[in-house]
Formats: C-alpha cells, structure tokens, sequence
C-alpha cells in the first residue's frame, strides 16, 4: 500500500467496513478505487494532438523550459471519469446536510445558476464601453438598491471579493474618514474575544492594534469592559451580530451608543446575516459599516472555494469615504464612477481592479426576486427555528454551551458532555462521517471548549433534520456506553482513514514525486 507523507494510505485500506469483506480491487460497491491523477500513468502521451513549440527567441533571458513539463497524459473518457470518480468522494450539499457553523452552507436554487448563465451577464468583458453592458450595471443598482434597503443604509460598497475583503473595505473607510476629520492617531480596534479569526487580522493588516473585549458567562459582548477600553484611541469596534456563539447580542444598541459617544466607528460583521434577513435592518442598531456574504445569504454556498462576493454597506458618515467604482444614473443611462473626482473626491481607492462578482450579483439579485421580502423574512425565521430545534432535540444528552434561551442560527455546543468517554470531540466528528454526515464546525468558537457548531439553515426539511440528529443521537449513546473503538479509528468506512494530523501538520508533503519501482530480486 502507498504512503504519502501525511500519514495516511492513497489507497481504501482493504476492509473498509466492519462485516472483514475486502473487495479485491480496492473499490466499495460501486465506488471504485481511485489513485492520484500522477499514478494513472500515460507519460508518453497526450489526449489531445498539439504542434510542437516553437523554440522562444530569447526574450525569456534563458528561462524557458528544458525538460517535460510533468503532466500524464489522459484520453478524454479517463480525464472524466477521474474527476467524476473523485467527486463521488466528496460530501456536497446535494447528498446531505452540510452542518458547519457559522458559514451557511445552504441549498443553492438552480434557478439562479441558471440566471448567471444568461448570455449578456456571463459573456460580458470588464474592459467593454459601459454603453455595451446597461443592462449589468442596471442590475448592479438594483442589487445595491435592495442591499441598502434590506440593511436600512444609505450607501454599498458592491466591490469586495469575500468577507475578508469586506472587513478591509470597511476599516479602510474608517481610516479615511478619521484621517479626514484630523483623527488619524486612533489607532486602536476592538474585538470580542468570539470574534471571527479573520476580524483581529484585517485591523492589524490595516496598521491597527487589537484589542480584545471579554465576553460574559452567557456569550454576550461585556459592556462594562468595552466601556473601560474605548478611549479617544479607539478607531472601531468590530462585533459579530448574530455573535459567533449563535447568540444576537441584545445589547447591540448600547453597544453603539458607547462606540459613538467614544467616537469611534462600528464595524458589524455579517456573516451571519442570515439569521436576521428580512427582520432585522443593521442601520437602525447604529451599525456604521457591515460586509455582506452574498455567498452565504443570498444562494452559492462557500464551500469549494467560491464564487464569493462582499459587499460593504455604509452609514452615511463613512458613505462618501466608499471605494470606486459607483453605480449612478440619470436620463442617459447607467455609469460606473470609477475615479476619485466629483461625488467620489473622498473615495479611499478601489478595491479590486475590476467591479466585482458579476455572477454572484446576478445570483442574488435572482434569489432576492425569488423570495420577496416575506419570503427573505421567513428565511431568518427558519434558520433560527432549525437551530433551535437541533438544540432542543440534542440537550438531554448533549452539552449546549449556554443552555439559557433560544439560540440564533446556530446551536452550539460544548465537551463536558463527553468527560470522562475517552472520545474527544474529533473522534465525534469524525464518526460522523461513517454515518453519512459532513462534521459540524470544531473547536471554533475558541471560547468554548471542545465547541461544536451546527447550522442547519432554512434549507433544510424537518424530515432531514430528524435524520442528521437521529445520527448524533446514536453516536452520543455509543460515546456514553464506552464504545470508544467505534470513534478512535473513525472514520471507518471513507475511502480514506484517519489523517496523522501531526506528521501532517510537520511534514507536509505538497508536490508529488514518483515512487521509485521496486527492485526485482535478481537485482
């Protein structure tokens, strides 16, 4: 059996199941074994016919290649079945719930992957005369129009590529605005100690120090220790809401009047906007600026790697401060403001070097025409309904980390429930997957010890949520009557086993190399 340097077989070990059947070939029914595209072989040919290069005329300055380029070489139908047959390996929200916390791994309407492939919207050029393109940036405004609505602010950044990236655009307002008024020497950002990982690093990307707010016994921002923090030196305060520990921070107003009052700027993030789409509008809590996932609450799940947008809405003291481009209009049409003149003189640069995620616009504007505002209202409703649900069909044998009152999105709980087990929550996790189940999110958020986070989503039926917790319940039995074997080794029956995550995380092996062919014995 081959080996990579992460600790783990490239090859189903030969029982992949607890009945000691090996199949002969490696495969698991009818998912067949499936090596590294690198050991599929084909070296000395190409599955497509191709001229030979042309010698380079020396402008590469002796650069160019020498030697084979390193790629197998596949027919068509082995290409194909190679990915098709990788993908069988993956969990995706077509086969079953995708429990990961605080990301809102949703069902995804085809309607609006249709709707992205319209030609007009996915042939369109960033470089054509906006003259050729009304109807995207329409579309755009429209998008913009409905986000400032929904959030109850006066201006959107449309722009940013991802949360983090909205994170920048919004700080980045915030330092011009403070330079602008002459307060440049804040140079201090608050954040909770539940914050989102990727809130501390934007501030200090930004040239900022953080600076961390305790948390209360029961998961909220503790005024008290923001009140004593914030300071003339204060630039923001960076708050999740709905907070990271799926609780909404009921003191959210209060919290706003301090930051002002402090004069400093507040900085939602809202990622987990979802849970109140539709019900509540950041605007009115005295929120200053919050990126939106349009990923997350408005259709594409995140998972995968994209696409992703995040645009940035803004109140009207950081509004003129948004980055290029803009979308106006007027009786000869629509236009995008891409330099920092005119209306945009204040704009603190641009943010990408185009306009934006024209797909994902397309698909949240699809998904907002979709619903109406009862249906994007009835979408919070859900999500929190699901959570809470989980939470109360999981506590009786199950820690909840703050079992006082509903929960928001997401229900969250600890590893005091499996103290003295000898199953950690890891092992948990990874049982799951024998059982069908992505695992939910782990150890995050670091507050809580041995967390485990589950969103369940509005996408979900109440039929799939009794099945994914009828699994957990099981497992929870299984941990608490000593079945510790089931969980150590788990999983069990993936095509793959459990990574070293040691060997893994010291030795990583990140390019593949040929294994040597075995010597004969005559050798």
């Amino acid at each position: 059996m081959s080996m990579n340097n992460v600790g783990r077989p490239t090859r189903p070990e030969a029982s992949n199941d607890d009945t000691g059947f090996a199949s002969l070939s490696g495969g698991r029914g009818l998912l067949q074994d499936e090596p590294l595209i690198f050991e599929l072989g084909g070296w000395s040919k190409t599955g497509v016919d191709l001229p030979d290069a042309v010698p380079a005329d020396g402008a590469l300055a002796g650069l160019t290649r020498d030697e084979p380029i390193g790629l197998p070489g596949l027919s068509e139908p082995e290409a194909v079945r190679h990915y098709v047959r990788l993908s069988q390996k993956n969990h995706a929200i077509d086969l079953a719930l995708y429990p990961l916390g605080s990301c809102t791994m949703k069902h995804n309407p085809r309607l609006n992957e249709k709707m992205a492939r319209l030609p007009g919207l996915s042939d369109i050029h960033p470089l054509q005369p906006q003259s050729t393109v009304q109807g995207a940036i329409e579309l755009m405004d429209r998008l913009a129009h409905w986000l400032k609505t929904l959030t109850g602010m006066p201006a959107v950044a449309l722009s940013p590529k991802a949360g983090a990236h909205g994170e920048l655009c919004g700080l980045l307002a915030i330092r011009a605005a403070h330079e602008a008024a002459g307060n440049g020497h804040r140079k201090t950002v608050l954040a909770p100690t539940s914050a989102h990982g990727t809130n501390p690093a934007t501030a200090a990307f930004c040239g900022y120090t953080v600076v961390e707010i305790a948390q209360t016994d029961d998961g909220r921002v503790d005024l008290a220790d923001l009140e004593a923090k914030l300071g003339d030196h204060v630039a923001a305060i960076m708050v999740t809401n709905p907070n990271t520990c799926g609780l909404f921070e009921r003191d959210v107003v209060e919290i706003a009047r301090l930051t002002h009052a402090a004069g400093a700027y507040f900085y939602c993030d809202g990622a987990n906007f979802n849970a109140i789409v539709g019900r509540v509008r950041p605007g009115d809590l005295g929120v200053d600026a919050m990126h939106i996932n349009l990923h997350k609450t408005f259709s594409t799940p995140h998972g995968g790697g994209g696409p992703g947008a995040g645009p940035v809405v803004l109140s009207e003291a950081l509004a003129p401060f948004a980055p290029t481009p803009w979308v106006v209009h007027d009786d000869s049409g629509y236009k995008l403001v891409e330099e920092a003149e005119g209306v945009a003189a204040q704009a603190f640069g641009r943010m990408s070097a185009f306009h934006g995620q024209m797909g994902m616009y397309v698909r949240a504007y699809a998904y907002m025409l979709s619903h109406g505002a009862d249906g994007l209202k009835q979408v919070a409703e859900d999500a929190v309904l699901n959570a809470n649900y989980i939470k109360a069909r999981l506590s009786d044998l199950m820690s909840p980390a703050f079992p006082e009152g509903p929960c928001m999105h997401e229900a969250l709980f600890d590893d005091a429930w499996l103290e003295d087990t000898g199953v950690t929550t890891l092992d948990f996790a990874k049982a799951m997957i024998d059982e069908g189940f992505h695992p939910m999110t782990m150890y995050f958020p670091l507050v809580v010890h041995g967390a485990m986070l589950i969103e369940p989503t509005e996408t979900e039926s109440k039929a799939e949520l009794d099945r994914f917790v009828d699994a957990l319940r099981l497992l929870a039995q299984a941990a608490k009557a000593g079945e510790t074997a089931r969980f150590k080794n788990a999983p069990h029956l993936a095509p793959l086993k459990r990574l070293d995550e040691t060997l893994a995380a010291r030795k990583p092996k990140l390019k593949w190399k040929p294994v040597a062919p075995a010597p004969l014995a005559a050798e």
